[in-house]
């Protein structure tokens, strides 16, 4: 049902409709929506790493990357309110979210084990790995595309263009730009 209206149209009241039941019922299952929206980030993250997974198995280097792109893309388009959630960040203490969460990052870690990057490198093209598709995907959602260039070769030259990154990332000299804070 969150994919349908959207996480933030999502109310117990409309929950319990869909249901058939009184909505006082379903604090029996239910906490709060704060609670339905964590199970509903660790249900999509625990998902979402199961797509990773999946598209990587027999696959490695620019393979695996293309792969888990696509699927990442795809899962992400035809399940918005998961996707969502997914992106919500474990409460502190929550190890059950906690777990989930790393679990899905660590299936684009072993992936990117192929270009043998280690500490802060790893972490780096990770967090670019996911920040790219989660902006392209982020845009795409918002219909932000509209000019002609096909879609789809658009994303085919981003995730291309990762890789090739990915190929120089531990060779690349970075500048540190003057004025920001470096801690």
């Amino acid at each position: 049902m969150a994919d349908e209206v959207g996480l933030s149209k999502l109310t117990l009241a409309a929950l319990a409709d869909r249901l058939g039941v009184r909505q006082p019922s379903l604090y029996k299952h239910i906490d709060s929506m704060a609670s339905l929206h964590r199970d509903i980030a660790v249900h999509a993250k625990r998902e979402l790493g199961g797509v990773l997974a999946r598209a990587s198995v027999g696959r490695s280097g620019a393979d695996a990357i293309s792969a888990m792109s696509r699927s990442y893309r795809e899962w992400a388009l035809q399940h918005p309110a998961r996707y969502e959630a997914s992106n919500f960040m474990p409460a502190s203490g929550d190890v059950e979210d906690e777990t989930v969460s790393l679990a899905a990052i660590q299936v684009i870690a072993d992936v990117l084990t192929a270009y043998r990057l280690e500490g802060d490198d790893a972490v780096d093209a990770i967090r670019a790995f996911r920040s790219t598709l989660h902006g392209f995907v982020s845009f795409e959602t918002a219909g932000a595309f509209a000019l002609s260039a096909d879609v789809n070769r658009s994303f085919e030259r981003l995730v291309h263009g990762f890789i090739v990154a990915l190929t120089q990332w531990t060779e690349t000299d970075i500048p540190q730009p003057a004025g920001l804070d470096q801690s």
